[in-house]
């Protein structure tokens, strides 16, 4: 197994027990909703510190349900995966495509002269 593969595979690991070690040692299993965002904890501790507080502004565009938000969010991170996929692979390929270029001036310059 090579060096990259075995980073890979590592990597691999660490993100699956990120995903499953919450899950499986049952943290969050006090709250009601035990996964909820970042969003929904800062309005319920903003709101246990100063019950008054009046946000500045409100959003633009407020889902109809949690669902939905979720969706729009899946939608968010998959185009965000997509434009990082896309920028590494034409860096690759320019990569590539120069490497191949210097072996062909290279195989041309030490060819033989011929007729």
């Amino acid at each position: 197994m090579s060096r990259n593969a075995k980073i890979n595979a590592l990597l691999l690991l660490a993100v699956a027990a990120l995903a499953v070690l919450p899950l499986a040692l049952g943290l969050g299993d006090h709250k009601e909703e035990p996964f909820a965002g970042a969003d929904a904890e800062a309005e319920t501790a903003i709101t246990e510190i100063e019950p008054e507080y009046e946000p500045w502004f409100s959003p633009l565009y407020e889902p109809p349900s949690g669902e939905v938000e979720s969706a729009l969010f899946a939608l968010q991170a998959a185009i965000g995966a997509g434009v990082l996929a896309y920028y590494f692979g034409l860096r690759r390929g320019r990569r590539q495509g120069a490497e191949r270029a210097t072996a062909a001036a290279a195989a041309v310059r030490d060819a033989p002269e011929g007729d």
